[in-house]
C-alpha cells in the first residue's frame, strides 16, 4: 500500500485520544487514528462507563432494601447478575458504537491495527489486511494503561480477577478479597458488598483511598465497615494459593503473616502504561517506569510526537486525558492553549457513599507551607439529604489564611461527584472565600452545604 499522510495520526482512540483526534478536526487538520481494540479505549469499554453502570444496579438493590423507610413496599427483592453485566456492556456497547458515529461525523481516517513508531513523523500499523504506514508532523500518543499484576498475584480470570474479569462475571464472589484501595479497589468492594459478598480490602498504605485527605479516608472506613465490609490497612498479601474454588491468602501485617480463604480475589494494586514495543526509546522519548516524560504541554522532546492521559505523568483520569488532547491539538494548530494543572483535576470514586476532591489536601497544604483556614458541614445539617434519606457524609474545604483562596475541597456523601464540578469552576475562575460566600445556593439542595462549609472555615456556619 502507498504511506498515507496526514497532518496528525492520534495512536489510541480512548478518552484522550479520540477527542485529541476531534478537536485537531474542528481545527481544519487532516486527522487518522489508530486503535487496537475499541474506540472509546478502556473507558468506554471496560473502565469508567461500564463500572459506573454496575454500580448503579446495585445503588437501586440497596434503595430496595430500604422501601419501607420511604413508606414503600418491595418484596422478593433479588437479582440476576447476568443481566446486572448485560445491562453494563450493554451501556458500553452503545457509547463505543456513538465514537464511531463522531468520527464519520469529523471526517477522521479510522484505521483499526496495532501501531508501532519506527521513524520521526511516521506511524507503522499493523492491520488485518497487512502492515500500512501513516506519515504526519505531528503524532499524538494515546496508549493509556493497564492493570499492574503483582508477582504471585496474576490474574488467571478463574480465581484472581482484574477489573476487566470483574466486569463480566459470570458468578457472584461469596468471600471476596479486594487488593488495593484506590478508587478501582474500592468501587469493585462496594459493588460486590452492596451485593452480598463477604469483602475484605487490604491497603498497603495506612489508609484506604491513600490520595484523598486523610479525613474523608477515615470517614469512608468507617461507613463501609459499617455495611459489613472488613478493612485491613499497613497490610500486604505475600502470596495466594490456588486450590479447585479457593485462594488461600497469606496477608502479612505488623511483622506478622496470617492465612485467610477466599473464592475471589480482585487485584485492583495500580497501573502500567501501554508504552513498550512502540519505539519511543529509539526515537528519543525518555520513560519512567513505563510512563513517558512530557513537559506540561505533553511535548516528549522528540519532534513533533506528543503524549496525553494515561501514558504519560497522572493523575489517571480520562478527563484529564480529554484535556489534554483539546490542548495538544490547539498547541499543534498554532494555538495558545493554557497547560493542563493536575491540581485542578478532580478525582471521582463512586462507591457508596461517593467521594469527590480537588485540589490540595489539608496535610498537602501544611506541607506546601500554606497557613490555612478549613471549613466543614456534615449531610445531617442539610434539608435535601435528609429528605433525600442520605444523612452520612461531609464536606470539607481548605483556604490559604492569608489570600482566601479556595486551596482544596473534599467530599463523601451522596452525589458529591456531582457536585464537586462547583468547587472547579470556582478554582478554574481563581474565586476567593468571599466570592462564595455571597454566591446565592438554591434551596432545597445538596449544594447549599457546600456554601455553608466555606462559611464555616471563617466561624460564619449558619445551619450547624
Amino acid at each position: 500500500m502507498a504511506d498515507r499522510s496526514f497532518d496528525v495520526v492520534v495512536i489510541g482512540a480512548g478518552p484522550g485520544g479520540y477527542v485529541a483526534a476531534i478537536r485537531a478536526a474542528q481545527l481544519g487538520k487532516s486527522v487518522a487514528i489508530v486503535e487496537r481494540e475499541h474506540l472509546g479505549g478502556i473507558c468506554l469499554n471496560w473502565g469508567c462507563i461500564p463500572t459506573k453502570a454496575l454500580l448503579r444496579s446495585a445503588e437501586v438493590f440497596h434503595l430496595m432494601h430500604r422501601a419501607k423507610e420511604f413508606g414503600l413496599t418491595a418484596e422478593k427483592i433479588g437479582f440476576d447478575l447476568d443481566a446486572v453485566v448485560k445491562r453494563s456492556r450493554k451501556v458500553a456497547g452503545q457509547l463505543s458504537g456513538g465514537i464511531g458515529h463522531l468520527m464519520k461525523k469529523n471526517k477522521i481516517t479510522v484505521v483499526m491495527g496495532a501501531a508501532t513508531l519506527p521513524a520521526k513523523g511516521k506511524v507503522s500499523v499493523k492491520t488485518d489486511k497487512g502492515t500500512e504506514t501513516l506519515t504526519a508532523p505531528n503524532i499524538i500518543l494515546a496508549t493509556g494503561a493497564r492493570a499492574r499484576e503483582l508477582p504471585g498475584l496474576e490474574a488467571d480470570g478463574d480465581l484472581v480477577w482484574t477489573y476487566k474479569h470483574a466486569l463480566q462475571t459470570k458468578r457472584m464472589p461469596k468471600k471476596l478479597l479486594v487488593v488495593g484501595s484506590g478508587a478501582i479497589g474500592i468501587e469493585f468492594a462496594s459493588f460486590f458488598n452492596t451485593l452480598g459478598a463477604e469483602v475484605t480490602v487490604v491497603e498497603v498504605m495506612d489508609r484506604i483511598l491513600p490520595v484523598e485527605d486523610a479525613e474523608i479516608s477515615a470517614f469512608a472506613q468507617k461507613q463501609f465497615e459499617k455495611q459489613g465490609m472488613t478493612i485491613m490497612t499497613k497490610a500486604m498479601v505475600k502470596k495466594l494459593d490456588r486450590a479447585k474454588g479457593k485462594v488461600t491468602a497469606h496477608i502479612e501485617r505488623g511483622g506478622k503473616t496470617e492465612t485467610q480463604d477466599f473464592d475471589t480475589v480482585i487485584s485492583a494494586v495500580g497501573i502500567v502504561a501501554n508504552t513498550e514495543g512502540l519505539g519511543l526509546e529509539e526515537l528519543g522519548a525518555k520513560i519512567d517506569r513505563s510512563f513517558v516524560v512530557t513537559d506540561e504541554y505533553c511535548r516528549t522532546g522528540v519532534e513533533g510526537l506528543y503524549v496525553i492521559g494515561d501514558a504519560t505523568n497522572g493523575p489517571w483520569l480520562a478527563h484529564k486525558a480529554s484535556h489534554e488532547g483539546v490542548m495538544v491539538a490547539e498547541l499543534i494548530a498554532g494555538g495558545h492553549p493554557h497547560a493542563v494543572d493536575p491540581s485542578s483535576i478532580a478525582g471521582c470514586t463512586y462507591c457508596h457513599p461517593q467521594v469527590a476532591s480537588v485540589g490540595l489536601t489539608e496535610a498537602k497544604a501544611k506541607e506546601q507551607g500554606y497557613s490555612i483556614k478549613v471549613g466543614r458541614f456534615p449531610f445531617i445539617g442539610n434539608g435535601k439529604a435528609i429528605a433525600l434519606g442520605e444523612p452520612e457524609g461531609m464536606i470539607k474545604t481548605i483556604f490559604d489564611a492569608k489570600t482566601g483562596e479556595l486551596l482544596g475541597a473534599h467530599m463523601i456523601g451522596a452525589e458529591v461527584t456531582e457536585l464537586i464540578q462547583g468547587y472547579v469552576v470556582g478554582r478554574a475562575l481563581e474565586t476567593t472565600e468571599e466570592d462564595l460566600m455571597n454566591t446565592v445556593f438554591p434551596h432545597p439542595t445538596l449544594s447549599e452545604m457546600m456554601h455553608e462549609s466555606v462559611l464555616d472555615a471563617y466561624g460564619r456556619a449558619l445551619h450547624f
